[in-house]
């Protein structure tokens, strides 16, 4: 009879039964009630529908518990759900993608794309407004190979110009990079990338970039941030329909144009080109190919494409997930390398921002390294280059900086003090590290008055000006797999890295040495250093309660110790007030610093991009000669595991409700 009855009841009478039965959360029934109600395209509301009268509860509290976050830097979400209706997956594409984003207001479709593109167009009208132009807001937007990237770049543009402003993209997948290069470069107000990055093929995002070419900060995050919430599900119905006739589109010229920047991230470019570097590189099905391949063949380096990675493909299917940072990401180029005699294997994630290698070492054995280990060696070798090359003095200056981030190794601290440069950490995120690089050519800019133009000055001009009047930017780095070499891109950049990296290893190539060996130089130099990352992954509605708690309880009770180690330091970044090596303020964020009583340290935080928990760990132990090398490794790894399985099994216990 229950059956019967709950079949006789109307659509909204099994919504509100659902959320009397506890199986609905209250904010999930609010929003698909609305969504039902607004009148979406017959495809969308016939898929809401099928999920309500198959009781997907479950489905639709992830899809609607929330409106998907328009965060300080953009989106990012599902946008195919893990249980779809029928007319949501519709005829699948030849490369794997449904008919149709997902429907929901906490996943990536055209409906939350529309909205953010309406919110952020607001904002830059009044940005515009407020500075007194008179210009049409103009957008550049990119996107990578995910399902629905072509559709979502061509919905936003069409958006844009029906709203009045003009729109710029490419004429197929580009890298992020490349997106912050051309935002500056064609003089636009803001630029959207949609990707997800390493995310899992399942979601997409919307990145979105200001006039500088960089990431959004305050106090613009905010003020777009308002602008998107303001948007109605019924302004949006409006620019569902594309039409990118108006849109203009880029095509070879820009890759030229940007290929000649990111070629100014070797140093020494007869090094490079006499080493006859070698290498294995991977595009994971990504973008790479179409800028990392022809930089490093430019460059002078011979490089073997991994044949079944190279096309692009949106299910990414010969890895688990498309993540530089994993062994298994790298596995197929490792294989390549080992068969042809190759010492260097290179791997770019989607959208070409990050970038994983593996070395030979010196037992001839493929090692992996980790992305502090490679920002490490970039640091050190590119400062003693300058050098080498008159760059900056011999014995350093304050006014030439390395900027990372708090999360990024302490190693990278040693190393800049070491060669005498100012050393600024920022919170997480490279748009933190380009918001330095904005302020050092605002100063700049000043002092050389209205006539100035920045980009346009030569680089090596510009070195000695910033040194003069400014700070000059060495290297930017994060520990998670992101370099950039200078400031004509605002955001971390997988072509140039790989650029940088093989300009290191033809560097310790010409020395007769391996790429680890050189690694275990700069440790002699200042103490070995290890870094461990624990990341907990909560998905969904339940996943996001759990994550909070975990921030809520360290904030509210920190730990006191892990075992018999006690904590000498607990560090509030969202609490109390911090200053870089420039005396800046750093936003608040709820970001955790620890201090243990051994000196090692961790740093805690929810991720901003996925729906995890991340512990960043940091150790270190003082190295007397080489001999004494291999114990510290050993000794040292050992005390890091043990403190990583306590802090991870204190965050689990956290994240669970208390019990009553």
């Amino acid at each position: 009879m229950a059956s019967l009855s709950n079949n006789s009841m109307t659509l909204p009478e099994k919504i509100s039964q659902a959320q009397a039965d506890g199986k609905l959360l209250p904010s999930a029934g609010v929003n698909l009630t609305a969504w039902l109600q607004a009148g979406l395209p017959d495809w969308a509301q016939q898929s809401l529908t099928e999920l309500v009268e198959r009781g997907e509860w479950s489905e639709l509290n992830d899809r609607f518990y929330r409106y998907l976050e328009f965060g300080t830097g953009g989106m990012r979400g599902r946008t195919i759900g893990v249980k779809a209706a029928t007319a949501e997956t519709g005829t699948i594409s030849e490369t794997g993608s449904p008919a149709h984003a997902n429907v929901g207001s906490n996943l990536l479709n055209d409906f939350t794309l529309v909205r953010a593109v309406i919110g952020l167009h607001r904002y830059v009208v009044r940005y515009l407004a407020t500075e007194k132009s008179g210009a049409k807001p103009k957008i550049v937007i990119a996107h990578d190979v995910r399902h629905f990237s072509r559709h979502f770049c061509e919905l936003a543009a069409s958006t844009w110009v029906r709203l009045g402003g003009e729109a710029v993209i490419f004429d197929g997948p580009r890298s992020t990079p490349q997106l912050s290069y051309s935002v500056r470069h064609y003089q636009a107000h803001t630029g959207v990338v949609i990707t997800a990055s390493h995310n899992p093929p399942h979601d997409n995002g919307f990145k979105a970039y200001f006039v500088d070419g960089a990431q959004v900060t305050p106090p613009h995050d905010k003020g777009i941030i308002t602008e998107v919430d303001g948007v109605t599900l019924a302004e949006v119905k409006q620019h569902l329909a594309k039409d990118v006739s108006k849109v203009t589109t880029l095509g070879r010229s820009a890759d030229d144009d940007y290929l000649a920047v990111a070629a100014q991230a070797v140093i020494d470019a007869n090094l490079l080109r006499k080493s006859g570097l070698k290498v294995v590189y991977t595009n994971i099905h990504g973008v790479g190919g179409v800028s990392t391949v022809p930089a490093l063949l430019h460059a002078g380096v011979g490089v073997t494409e991994v044949p079944s990675q190279a096309a692009f493909d949106a299910r990414f299917p010969t890895v688990k997930s498309p993540n530089p940072e994993n062994a298994e990401a790298l596995a197929l180029g490792v294989a390549l390398a080992e068969k042809n005699g190759i010492d260097v294997v290179m791997a770019t994630d989607p959208d070409a921002d990050r970038v994983g290698v593996a070395v030979r070492n010196k037992a001839g054995k493929m090692e992996l390294l980790t992305g502090n280990q490679v920002g490490a060696l970039l640091a050190d070798y590119r400062i003693g280059k300058y050098k080498e090359l008159g760059w900056i003095p011999k014995d350093g200056t304050p006014h030439a900086c390395l900027i990372k981030t708090y999360v990024t190794t302490p190693l990278q601290d040693a190393i800049g003090r070491g060669h005498g440069v100012k050393v600024i950490n920022t919170l997480t995120g490279f748009k933190w590290i380009a918001a330095k690089m904005r302020g050092y050519e605002e100063k700049l800019a000043k002092v050389m008055g209205p006539g100035f133009n920045y980009d346009a000055t030569p680089f090596r001009e510009r070195a000695k000006l910033l040194q003069k009047h400014s700070c000059f930017y060495l290297f930017g780095t994060e520990e998670s797999y992101g370099y950039l070499p200078n400031d004509s891109v605002r955001d971390k950049d997988g072509n140039s890295a790989c650029l940088m990296f093989a300009e290191v290893c033809a560097w310790v190539q010409s020395r007769g040495l391996t790429v680890p060996e050189y690694l275990d130089e700069i440790y002699l130099r200042y103490g070995f250093y290890l870094e461990g990352v624990i990341n907990i992954y909560f998905e969904g509605a339940s996943g996001a309660a759990k994550i909070k708690r975990i921030l809520d309880t360290y904030r509210a009770a920190p730990p006191a110790a892990f075992g018999d180690t006690k904590v000498t330091r607990f560090q509030d970044f969202g609490r109390e007030k911090f200053f870089d090596a420039d005396h800046e303020l750093i936003p608040s964020q709820d970001l955790y610093l620890v201090t243990l009583a051994n000196g090692y340290s961790f740093a805690a935080r929810g991720s901003g991009t996925e729906p995890k928990m991340k512990f960043y760990l940091f150790a270190s132990s003082p190295v007397k000669s080489a001999a004494d090398l291999p114990a510290a490794k050993a000794q040292t790894k050992a005390t890091l595991d043990a403190l990583k399985a306590l802090i991870e099994a204190d965050a689990r216990q956290r994240a669970e409700p208390p019990t009553s």
